[in-house]
């Protein structure tokens, strides 16, 4: 017997250890997995090159090639504007790739147009830019510095005419035309407060300050508007009083005074 409490005949039972291996040795990978793995790995790699240059190749399509180029400059809500100018004035050549046109400075320019109230400019895949346009709309027309100039309910001058202004636009005489004049925003007030009908007969507006509004009709009778507040008030009183002295049942005036509604005067 040793001094571990075995015997001879004890340790000639355990099995002998078989060549080349050790207690708590790690598995060996066999080489053909290793191999094997090396190559999905490689591969994996010249996928990912692949994609990636494939992908710079639609990109640098799309940004520089021909293929989603410009081909039509569309012009929507044009009215009185030639098609022609607001494409020019955008400044987007045909051919152009779309990724790479300012729809942001084409807005901007066709904004600095002076019949134009608003503007968007967009792409309309695959070949086109579209830019949806507001014309001015104008209520009265000025005369200043040898010209006459077309205003809007804003008081923004944006055009000038020749001859007869359109129908419905109002004559108006203030000292100093333009959005920032309260005597032009307020005689605005008045002439949109009127009905179409009743702007056609209108001969002019004129407002020395904005709290003595003078509306003239064609035939001569003078409307004293005084200032714009309740303006709707006194265009329906206007309108009403001249449908009953076309009718007969009152006695035309010389002058209308509606500066208060609710006592009204007949000269």
């Amino acid at each position: 017997m040793s001094r571990l409490g075995t015997t001879t005949r004890d340790r000639d039972r355990v099995p002998p250890r078989r060549p080349g291996t050790r207690r708590g040795a790690t598995a060996v990978t066999q080489l053909p997995n290793r191999r094997r793995r090396t190559a999905d790995r490689r591969r994996r790699a010249v996928q990912l090159v692949v994609g990636t240059v494939v992908l710079l190749g639609v990109l640098w399509g799309l940004w520089a090639g021909p293929l989603l180029a410009v081909r039509t400059v569309q012009v929507d809500g044009a009215a009185t504007l030639p098609a022609d100018l607001v494409r020019e004035t955008a400044g987007v050549d045909r051919g152009t790739p779309l990724l790479r046109v300012d729809v942001d400075a084409a807005r901007a320019a066709v904004a600095d147009l002076p019949q134009v109230e608003s503007v968007a400019v967009t792409r309309g895949w695959p070949n086109r830019v579209v830019i949806t346009l507001v014309e001015r709309t104008p209520v009265a027309v000025v005369a200043e510095a040898g010209r006459r100039s077309l205003v809007d309910a804003r008081g923004v001058l944006f055009d000038t005419i020749t001859g007869e202004p359109p129908a419905g636009v109002v004559p108006l005489v203030v000292a100093d035309p333009g959005p920032d004049d309260e005597a032009t925003t307020a005689a605005l007030t008045a002439i949109r407060a009127l009905p179409t009908a009743l702007r056609e007969r209108i001969a002019g507006v004129e407002a020395a300050v904005p709290d003595d509004i003078v509306v003239t009709l064609a035939d001569g009778t003078v409307v004293r508007w005084g200032s714009a507040d309740e303006s709707g008030d006194k265009a329906e009183i206007v309108e009403g009083l001249l449908e009953q002295v076309e009718a007969g049942a009152l006695d035309p005036a010389d002058e209308i005074d509606v500066s208060v509604p609710a006592a009204v005067v007949l000269r």
